[in-house]
């Protein structure tokens, strides 16, 4: 039955006559943050355009104060990068998670004087991340479980 079908909305379709023609696989709905320089309402408005123009951007948001720009549509990033970039500003990806998903935000490869208030940069690797719903352990190289208790070690946990 479910061939049937399957056939059926094939010939309706259009795809070729025998509906086993290729199936041309549909971009999902991405949401794409990214980091732009933006110093004025012409900034913005070039940023603004130049990404609405393109096919399959759904809705673009704009946070001057943070220079957050977030496009929603079947996107890919690289290319909503590589179009902010072609309209003369500096873009990158946002480098920002909030601060409350980071195990240790004064680290030095992770705190961000400039990051917008409530972020933090991503953090680096070797330190635990915690996103929501699960924890991804990722622990230094140097720490090492049988070092944690070790009486060599001047920073080792003593338990007595």
């Amino acid at each position: 039955m479910g061939g049937t079908l399957e056939y059926l909305s094939g010939l309706l379709g259009g795809s070729g006559g025998h509906g086993h023609g290729k199936m041309k696989r549909r971009k999902q709905l991405q949401t794409v943050e990214l980091k732009v320089r933006m110093d004025c309402e012409g900034c913005e408005l070039k940023v603004r355009s130049a990404l609405s123009s393109m096919k399959g951007v759904e809705s673009v948001e704009i946070n001057r104060k943070q220079q957050k720009v977030t496009v929603v549509g079947y996107v890919e990033a690289s290319k909503v990068l590589k179009k902010a970039q072609s309209a003369g500003k500096k873009s990158e990806i946002w480098p920002y998670v909030p601060y409350s998903l980071v195990s240790q935000p004064y680290v030095a490869g992770t705190y961000d004087k400039r990051a917008p208030p409530g972020y933090v940069r991503s953090a680096e690797p070797g330190y635990v991340v915690a996103t929501p719903g699960q924890q991804q352990q990722v622990g230094r190289p140097q720490d090492h479980l049988t070092d944690m208790f070790n009486d060599e070690n001047p920073n080792s946990c003593s338990v007595m």
